[in-house]
């Protein structure tokens, strides 16, 4: 069972205004705001998109990638799973791995198969 590609890269802010009119200098467009200086960007080519989420400047900025799986998937023999599986509040659920090097990244899948 493989995954299916990049999701979306997660990014953190201390400032959402110039942290969304840099990515709309590379190409990307709001998607959709949230209403509380965060939302996704999308790029016009396709591709992952870009969620930005503005934080306490006293608190300190995180990057993660997210792969996308399908709601059946497991975890592959040799691959560390540091968290299973777990429902989020955005309506999917994500597993964080780890690599050798011990890089971090969250896999991302539908809460229950698609059914029909």
């Amino acid at each position: 069972m493989t995954t299916t590609g990049f999701n979306h890269l997660y990014v953190e802010t201390h400032n959402w205004g110039k942290a969304v009119a840099f990515w709309k200098r590379l190409g990307y467009e709001l998607e959709f705001d949230t209403g509380h200086n965060s939302g996704m960007l999308r790029n016009a080519a396709g591709g992952a998109t870009v969620f930005v989420a503005e934080q306490s400047i006293e608190d300190p900025l995180a990057t993660e990638l997210y792969l996308g799986a399908d709601a059946d998937y497991e975890a592959p023999d040799g691959v560390e799973v540091v968290i299973p599986f777990h429902d989020t509040h955005w309506g999917t659920k994500v597993m964080v791995i780890q690599d050798p090097d011990g890089h971090r990244f969250r896999i991302e899948a539908p809460r229950e198969a698609p059914t029909g």
